[in-house]
């Protein structure tokens, strides 16, 4: 290098210098556990207790602080957020004696606490490792394939104790002595310490593994397999790492790499650290089996043996998990050595919630069987049972418990580093890092202490990215080093003492400390010690900086050569220093390094903590660092970097404004530039910067001024930058003349072509070019721009670069003056310039680049630099795909509108970008408009940079995203929404986003409105009811109260008995509890109907127990108001009357909870009741979590507790809720939990358990639950039998025998469900009929449905139980599906024909007479086939309010409640007309669920009324659960008719109704609950995304069409409940008052579903001025409609006020307030008020708020443009595109495709505009600018006054340059249209042609036009 005047030994000032203590070390003195444990452990008991025990406590105090030193530890790490962002801080795990403490601390050191934890004994090592949990094991099955767990890991001696940031906690028990514990990407990686003793005993055997890994904390301790290639161990083979010489010394995670060290080799190796391979496993397993000699037993045995010792020896003593295994079975070794049972481990319990299988917990290694080095088990399988021929029978039924243990990871050998002569025993590395140069280059750093010496393996991923390619290794000589990943550097310290800086293996400088001396400096006495306060020392002042300069004459730029012979270390030189060093304090380790932050070890004991500083940190010199290292080759980079890095960071460096001027001096240094001789860069202020770079010319010692000195003033950057600022013009100040310096043009600067720079001058200006036009992209970058274009022109001026100057000359008319320096460029040098092939004549722009695009003209490929120009990249993107439509565009890689830019030694390749811009295929994408939205998205561009864009450019992505926001689709994600700026549509997709269910139903949905009513209706159970949805729906009248008034069961009744004047006292009491208890049937039917109203409402409290109302049996007697009470032994009271009314109040409270609450385990049990009466309803509460799936969460433990209690209704609860939970999934351990309680389930021989027979019912449906729909074989074979089994021989079975019966069909019936097998059955009962109905249902198979036909002969008729009629005509409906009609005639068609020529009608009064039919069994018959059939209809229609199907159900409804009170009612029997007619009061409401129909609700509260007569507990069941079913949910659930609602409603509404509250003989009473199963939620409720509340939108529905009708659609005003999802198309929010919104569903009805689950919210935006259909129902009040109703629409009638209607945008507010309201004294601003309020209302009324600063931009430069102020053409570049992109055929196209598309831009304006400009041009051009375009054209200098307005010219009517002018031969031309056609080329305007002609022309005589 020729020029050393900067090449002289600098230094780089570290920053921020702090005294460092471990943030732990003071929490752990204030630790509360510490000092009893000190008092403990120091002082014996008397002393205590002594008078002067405080003296003796601080002496004691005093010993432990110097124990305790020696026993902590730290290790810090960059702060990681919650959310995953980056922060900037350091998190410290500290640890001291028994307690590790967690902190986090941010620059400042303002660090806290975050965890702290003790254990019971001493810490040997803590660490955080990351977990990651493969998704079967875990329940949630959402999110992504494997949840990161983010761990703390404590190791103790004898476990390891692992907490998880979610507050989990585990502990592992260690089978061995761990020496070490390192984190993996996988788990924990544990070495085995090896003891002294571990000597293999005489018979050779195989050595234990070494090193084990640990993938979760549940999981086994598994032994690590190593795979070396060929090589020092031979041939590559698999086996376990067992060789105790291997120290693990570094462990990676990103690469997951481990390294080694050998102690007796000496060598390092490198390894990868993978999962293993399934074959890899068989080897070793294999390889392990294959000492299944005949000595096997003996040697199996010594090794066990040796384990046991091994284990006793190493345990300490008294440790709890003393290997307790070896002591049991010490005894059983002798009968069977090879088997070994396993130590019980304390983490049993969460092995067993974990994998439910006690052989997969945790275990101890002590069995010598689970090495499997035995033939016991033959496969690396888990659970198969093998017999191997020598093991005897005691013991092979022991084998299952010893499986191998299979092992997880292996290390893959990658390097080990070569064999040296001289190596030394104990070379092992103390320190290894990866570290990465400031190219990118990658390498492993391992610091051999005993040598001091630094090696440095250079590294890099192989192409296809499966393996890691070593290099060659470098040393550098160190006594300590630790990298910077912030700035890619490593900090090294020298034998010496000085810390040097280091780039990968280059050299950067040497780093100065503040406050340190630098130790070969003798002043090391004067200076402050660090253990005073170190603010106090300031940073040197000049002075010091002249000692600096020859300290070390090093050659700065030199990889370091390695050191030959360690002799060198002894030398002289060293030793003195070492003994020089005594004096002062110095450097003598470096630790904890985190991001470029370091902690230095000083020789005095104490710790700084010092910044290493940044490279850059004005954004603007980042860019150009970033494209120029993008550019260069990587050698000269690195240089590049390093000097600049010097410069930059001299002590005293420069701030952060004059950055750049630095940057600029140093570039151009670099590029041989003379910078003191160019005026502008002499000038370049850098606030008295002391950069070595910079010759001490400034500093000229002068009191007096000098003239030089108002010369400099005046050619400062300052003062031009002054001259051109409007402020000077509005002042009207003249111009100074700047005398030109004298010594400029006397002699011509040359450039110094020998400097690192020179040859790629061309290259870096060309990038140079890109960043700026990468910078005009972004409008807050301006004052970069400015900066950046005088760099530009001079050294385009020196390239001779005659169009990029002009090209400046028209964007900064201002800054580029003509008269400005060159420096010469000798030809001869030239040549050696390295010219990139990208380097194109024509200065690439932007502007240009999008303005052709619109204009429709080619265009090339637009140049970009990958990672540096991503502006230009977007928007050259989306303009292609957006205006020239082409889709590919951004779908492939390799875009031909992109030139990719590397540097000149890697071919042109395509490399592929990090950010794959292909599209998610979830969403939907139709036009070119949404295209370009959701790849914007895609890529990360959101609102923010869109406001940042120049208004011209985003003009075109405005108007897709305005495009977009008229007609969205559904399911867009969240970004794409908030782009679109449709909050409704933001907020829909991040609900659904979240996981939280308390937040999903929001604030929206909890009415935290108290019920208005008496305090006593508090308990009823229904005040967690949703108020405001549910006025809502039901806005009319108050069917909601009276619904809650009929169902509530937590109040007295009203016992209404008038005492007869006979009668005496005692029997009016007996009379009125008589009276009491047919009311108190009723009483306890409620609570059924209850669950239905209230269903899924509420989210419990987990703090707080949930309110169960009581069941209130007791009456009040009028007038008195006496009570009146069952209790009172008056009458006879049935016993146990209540226990299952209480059982339903339970399931009724239960069901209440929301599926998405957030409940555990011990909420469920904390909800226990402590009475026993309580019992029945924690039964049923159990029940009820069931049905909504909460159940999954209790506990195996807490379940099997609850069943051995023998209670019989909480057996049946509990059974029935685990199996709804687990419905349809085959779960075996739930099987396994049904059979118990099934004796046919059971093995012949078992003992017979004595099961009540209500649970055995339930678990017979349980299993039809859990085996619902799968069709297997074994199950239905023994539920077939169970239908038809006879009493047993002691007639055991013969009570309750129907419900059994029932109960195997119904569960046959589900297990079979819809499958249609032939399975022919005895169809005797109803258990069969049903299950005959699940099996064929739907399938509409003849055959099978005519054998369910009904008898139509008397004789047949008296065979058959009229009930049965009922289910046979219901089953063979349900078969027949298809066929099922809602009108009476198909009803009727189901009677027989005997039945229907002689059944009396139900209207008739008297009977006819007939001898040989029995009217009875008629007209029994008739009703209850028609009851069949209509309960079919119910099904058929459930949940569709069906118009037809409603009516005709309430005629029949309506004829049987007139057939009651007619005389023949007697014939059929007064009990036969109430079950029929509860059937259909059923059947109406299923089919009306969830509407709250008038009607069926008038019906309802009839029906409970009745309370005397046949009226008993079974009918008021039916009446309340028809009435529960009306209101399901509150309206917001209705029934679904899928398969498997059918099987849960056939179960839940069998028609045969219990007589008395305990009668479970013919159905099971809980089995009434199953409704759930079929309720889904489909209430649709729309909510205002501004206000949050809800309200009603019109929403249209579009059904798809069937076989019974076409494609319709139909209008609701939502709230409403949908039709069930697969009947329909889609679904949209109609105009005009809300913003559209299509909910699509033919692609899939997920979206919507779960946007129902989540409580139905839909949200919706209110458009502009519109109101709400509350406040305005007909739509007369809304703001646009007033403006019509006036005459004078005009703009001026807009009042600025008005904006609250259209807006709720704070901005607009205030914009509307400052701007456009009128003040005294206007003048002349009155018309620009007027302008702004019109554009405002414009912006508005059109809903495009976001336009109003692009109005005020065009507006504001086109009045600037008329004063004649334009100093850049900036803003006249947007105009034109703006007046492009709305000319362009695109968009023409657009406009014609959607006429009634809101107009994006007025129409009036921009003519306006574009007029204004056209005029103020045409006016400059005729006073005079023509003269000076006829200048600019032949290539004269122009005035300097006119070339700001010359700029507008030629930018605004896109004239060509002189250089294409004079190209395209125009010279010649004589007429107008000879122009014109050598014009065409040059693709410039007919407009702006006109206006040239006449200078062209010469003449303006000729013009043809």
């Amino acid at each position: 290098m020729s020029d050393h005047s900067d090449e002289r030994a600098t230094m780089i000032a570290a920053g921020d210098l702090q005294e460092f203590v471990p943030r732990g070390r003071e929490h752990c003195r204030r630790h509360p556990s510490a000092l009893t444990l000190q008092l403990r452990r120091l002082q014996p008991a008397s002393e205590l207790c002594s008078s002067d025990g405080a003296a003796g406590l601080v002496g004691s105090l005093r010993e432990v602080t110097i124990h305790e030193r020696q026993r902590e530890s730290w290790q810090l790490r960059k702060g990681i957020s919650d959310v995953g962002e980056e922060v900037d801080y350091d998190e410290e795990l500290y640890v001291a004696s028994n307690m590790v403490i967690w902190s986090k601390g941010s620059k400042n050191q303002a660090s806290t606490v975050y965890k702290a934890f003790t254990v019971d004994s001493p810490v040997l090592q803590a660490l955080w490792c990351d977990f990651t949990i493969p998704q079967e094991k875990s329940e949630k099955a959402d999110g992504s394939d494997e949840i990161v767990e983010k761990c703390i890991c404590i190791l103790q001696n004898s476990c390891i104790n692992v907490h998880s940031i979610e507050g989990k906690d585990y502990i592992a028990a260690l089978p061995f002595q761990v020496a070490n514990v390192w984190p993996t990407k996988y788990g924990l990686l544990f070495e085995r310490s090896s003891s002294s003793h571990e000597v293999p005993p005489s018979p050779p055997r195989e050595p234990l593994p070494t090193m084990f890994s640990m993938l979760h904390p549940l999981d086994e301790i598994t032994p690590l397999v190593c795979k070396s290639g060929a090589g020092v161990f031979g041939s590559a083979r698999v086996q376990y790492v067992a060789d105790y010489t291997l120290r693990i010394v570094f462990l990676n995670a990103e690469p997951s790499i481990v390294m080694t060290y050998d102690t007796v080799q000496s060598l390092h190796t490198v390894w990868a650290l993978r999962r293993v391979k399934p074959e890899e496993q068989n080897t070793v397993l294999k390889f392990s089996e294959q000492m299944g000699t005949p000595q096997h037993v003996a040697t199996s045995s010594s090794l066990t043996t040796h384990l046991r010792s091994l284990s006793k020896g190493d345990s300490p003593v008294g440790s709890p998990f003393q290997n307790y295994s070896s002591i049991h079975s010490q005894s059983r070794s002798v009968s069977s050595p090879s088997t070994q049972s396993r130590s019980p481990s304390i983490s049993n319990m969460a092995a067993l919630s974990r994998s439910h299988s006690p052989a997969l917990g945790v275990h101890s290694f002590s069995g010598v069987q689970r090495f499997n080095f035995s033939s016991n088990a033959q496969s690396p399988k888990r659970h198969n049972i093998t017999h191997s021929p020598n093991s005897t029978s005691s013991d092979s039924f022991l084998i299952p418990e010893t499986e191998p243990i299979v092992p997880e990871l292996c290390i893959d050998h990658l390097w080990t580093e070569t064999v040296t002569n001289m190596r030394e025993k104990n070379s092992q590395a103390s320190k290894v890092f990866i570290t990465t140069d400031l190219c990118g280059q990658k390498f492993l750093c391992f610091l051999v202490e005993s040598q001091l010496q630094l090696r440095c393996v250079k590294f890099q991923e192989s192409n296809d990215k499966s393996q890691l390619i070593f290099g060659s290794v470098t040393n550098i000589q160190a006594k300590d080093a630790a990298p910077v990943q912030g700035i890619d550097t490593l900090l090294v310290l020298e034998g010496s003492g000085n810390l040097v800086l280091y780039s990968g293996v280059v050299r950067v400088g040497k780093v100065f400390i503040p406050g340190l001396p630098a130790p070969s400096l003798t002043m090391s006495n004067q200076m402050p010690r660090p253990s005073t306060p170190l603010d106090s020392v300031s940073t040197p002042s000049k002075p010091l900086n002249k000692h600096l300069g020859p300290l070390e004459e090093g050659v700065l730029l030199s990889p370091v050569p390695e050191l030959r012979d360690s002799s060198k270390l002894h030398d002289s030189t060293y030793v003195e220093d070492c003994t020089f060093q005594q004096l002062g304090t110095f450097v003598h380790a470096l630790r904890d390094p985190v991001h470029n932050r370091v902690t230095l070890e000083l020789s005095n004991n104490t710790m700084v903590r010092i910044t290493i500083p940044e490279i850059a940190t004005s954004e603007l010199v980042k860019r150009c660092l970033q494209g120029i290292k993008a550019i260069l080759p990587k050698e000269v980079a690195v240089q590049m970097l390093v000097k600049w890095y010097n410069a930059y960071n001299a002590p005293g460096g420069p701030s952060y404004h004059s950055e750049w001027n630095l940057f600029v001096t140093c570039l151009m240094n670099m590029m041989g530039y003379n910078t003191e001789r160019l005026s502008w860069t002499r000038n370049l202020d850098f606030e008295g910067s002391l950069s070595p770079v910079i010759a001490p010319k400034k500093a000229r010692p002068s009191e007096t001024g000098s003239d030089e000195d108002w010369e400099y003033l005046l050619s400062s950057d300052y003062h031009r930058n002054f001259e051109s600022h409007p402020v000077a013009k509005a002042l009207r100040l003249d111009p100074l003349e700047v005398s030109a310096p004298k010594d400029d043009f006397l002699q011509t600067l040359s450039l110094d072509s020998s400097t690192l720079l020179f040859t790629h001058i061309p290259a870096i200006f060309f990038v140079l070019h890109l960043i700026y036009e990468e910078l005009k992209l972004n409008s807050l970058m301006g004052e970069g721009i400015r900066s950046l274009v005088v760099l530009l022109v001079q050294l385009a001026r020196d390239l001779k670069l005659e169009a990029y100057i002009d090209y400046y000359y028209r964007d900064y008319p201002a800054l580029v003056k003509t008269s400005r320096q060159t420096c010469i460029i000798d030809e001869v040098q030239t040549g050696f310039m390295h010219h990139p092939s990208f380097f194109s004549a024509e200065p690439p722009s932007i502007f240009q680049w999008l303005s052709s695009c619109l204009k429709g003209e080619g265009v090339q490929p637009y140049p970009y630099l990958p990672g540096i120009c991503e502006r230009s990249k977007l928007v050259v993107l989306s303009v292609a795909l957006y205006i020239l439509g082409d889709e590919s565009a951004v779908s492939d890689e390799a875009s031909h509108y992109l030139y990719k830019i590397t540097s000149g030694q890697r071919k042109q390749q395509i490399e592929q970008d990090d950010n794959r811009c292909s599209f998610r295929h979830s969403t939907s994408v139709s036009s070119l408009a949404e295209k370009l939205v959701i790849w914007m998205t895609n890529v990360g561009f959101t609102l923010r940079d869109l406001e940042s864009l120049p208004f011209g450019v985003a003009l075109p992505i405005r108007d897709a995203i305005y495009y977009c926001r008229e007609q969205p689709a559904s399911d867009w994600p969240e970004a794409v929404c908030l782009l679109i700026g449709r909050q409704d549509l933001s907020k829909q997709a991040c609900e659904g986003n979240l996981q939280k269910s308390k937040s999903s139903v929001g604030p929206v949905l909890s009415s935290d409105i108290p019920s208005g009513t008496e305090s006593e209706e508090d308990e009823d159970g229904m005040n967690d009811m949703n108020e405001e949805v549910m006025s809502l729906i039901w806005s009319e009248d108050l069917r909601v109260q009276e619904v809650r008034r009929l169902l509530q069961s937590a109040r007295p009744v009203r016992v209404n008995v008038v005492q007869m004047p006979e009668a005496s006292d005692h029997e009016y009491i007996e009379e009125k509890e008589n009276r009491l208890l047919q009311l108190c049937q009723r009483t306890m039917a409620l609570p059924v109907g209850r669950g239905m109203f209230t269903l899924f409402s509420y989210h419990p409290v987990p703090t707080e127990q949930l309110p169960i109302p009581k069941l209130n049996l007791t009456g009040r007697a009028p007038p008195r108001n006496t009570t009146v009470d069952l209790n009172s032994g008056n009458i006879d009271v049935p016993p146990n009357m209540a226990c299952w009314a209480s059982f339903h109040n339970g399931v009724a409270a239960g069901l209440k909870i929301a599926p998405a609450s957030q409940i555990d385990s011990a909420w469920i049990v904390y909800n226990k009741p402590k009475i026993a009466e309580l019992a029945n309803e924690y039964a049923g509460f159990l029940m009820a979590l069931g049905l909504n799936g909460h159940l999954t969460k209790l506990a195996t433990l807490n379940i099997h507790d609850y069943l051995t209690k023998g209670h019989e209704m909480t057996s049946i609860g509990l059974l029935l809720g685990v199996s709804a939970a687990k419905l349809g999934t085959m779960d075996m351990a739930i099987t396994r939990l049904l059979s118990i309680h099934i004796p046919a389930l059971l093995p012949p021989t078992s003992t017979e358990l004595d099961v009540p027979h209500n649970v055995q019912v339930a678990a017979v449906i349980g299993i039809g639950l859990v085996y619902q729909g799968t069709a297997h074989r074994h199950t239905a074979e023994v539920l077939l039998a169970e239908i038809g089994r006879p009493p047993g021989p002691e007639m055991e079975y013969c009570t309750d025998r129907e419900s059994y019966s029932l109960a195997s069909g119904l569960a046959l019936g589900m297990v079979c469900l819809g499958e249609g097998d032939t399975i022919n059955v005895d169809v005797t009962c109803p258990g069969a009929t049903l299950a005959l109905a699940m099996i064929y249902l739907k399938t509409n198979n003849r055959s099978i449905a005519d054998w369910l036909q009904a008898p139509d002969t008397m004789y047949l008729l008296d065979f058959v139980k009229p009930e049965f009629l009922l289910l046979r005509t219901l089953a063979r409906c349900l078969i027949l599906w298809d066929d099922i009609l809602p009108n009476s005639k198909w009803v009727n068609s189901n009677v027989p024909q005997i039945i229907r020529e002689n059944s009396i009608s139900l209207h008739a009064t008297e009977l006819p007479s007939s001898e040989d039919l029995s009217l009875e069994t008629l007209a029994q018959a008739h009703v209850y086939i028609i009851a069949g059939a209509c309960l079919s209809l119910g099904f058929r229609f459930a949940g569709s309010e069906n118009l037809a199907a409603f009516k005709c159900l309430y005629k029949y409804a309506t004829d049987f409640l007139k057939c009651l009170s007619a005389p023949t009612a007697s014939i059929t029997g007064h009990y036969n007309l109430e079950t029929c007619l509860s059937v259909l009061l059923l059947s109406l409401a299923m089919v009306m669920a969830g509407s709250g129909n008038l009607k069926v609700l008038q019906l309802c509260r009839f029906m409970h009324k009745k309370t005397g007569g046949e009226m008993n507990y079974g009918f008021h069941l039916a009446h309340h659960m028809a009435l529960g079913l009306l209101f399901l949910g509150g309206g917001r659930y209705s029934l679904s008719t899928s398969n498997s609602s059918i099987a849960a409603l056939l179960c839940a509404l069998y028609p045969h109704f219990p007589v008395h509250s305990t009668d479970n003989r013919y159905h099971l009473q809980a089995l009434r609950h199953l409704y759930v199963l079929a309720a889904e939620p489909r209430l649709l409720t729309p909510v205002d995304v501004d206000s949050n509340t809800p309200c009603y939108a019109l929403i249209e529905v579009t059904y798809k069409g069937t076989q019974w009708y076409a494609e319709a659609t139909e209008e609701l005003m939502a709230p409403t409940l949908l039709p069930e999802l697969h009947l329909l198309k889609q679904i949209r929010v109609k105009g005009p008052r809300y913003w559209e919104l299509l909910i699509d569903l033919s692609k899939g009805t997920n979206h919507l579903k779960s946007i129902l689950s989540k409580g139905g919210v839909l949200y919706v935006k209110l458009r502009a001025g519109q109101l709400s259909y509350k406040e305005d129902p007909m739509g007369w009040r809304s703001l646009l409609a007033q403006t019509v109703t006036h005459q004078n629409s005009e703009a001026r009638a807009f009042k600025p006020e008005a904006i609250s209607a259209f807006t709720s945008d704070p901005a607009l507010f205030s914009f509307a307030d400052y701007f456009c309201k009128p003040t005294v004294n206007m003048g002349q601003k009155q018309e620009i008020l007027d302008l702004f309020s019109s554009i405002l209302y414009e912006c508005v009324t059109q809903e495009n708020p976001e336009m109003l600063p692009t109005y005020i931009a065009i507006d504001q430069a086109v009045r600037r443009l008329e004063r004649r102020e334009m100093s850049e053409t900036f803003e006249l570049w947007q105009i034109k595109l703006v007046l492009e992109f709305f000319s362009s055929r695109s968009h023409q196209e657009r406009m014609s495709r959607n006429p009634n598309r809101g107009l994006f831009m007025n129409s009036e304006f921009l003519p306006v505009m574009k007029c204004t400009i056209d005029n103020t041009l045409d006016q400059w051009l005729q006073a005079g600018g023509d003269v000076s375009l006829h200048s600019y054209l032949s290539g004269q200098p122009t005035e300097e006054s006119q070339l700001s307005m010359l700029a507008c010219f030629l930018i605004y009517h896109s004239v060509p340059t002189p250089a294409q002018l004079a190209a395209g031969g125009l010279e010649g031309s004589t007429n107008f249209s000879e122009l014109l056609l050598k014009f065409k080329q040059l693709n410039m305007p007919v407009r702006a042609l006109l206006r040239l002609a006449p200078l062209l022309l010469r003449n303006p005589q000729s013009m043809v036009l």
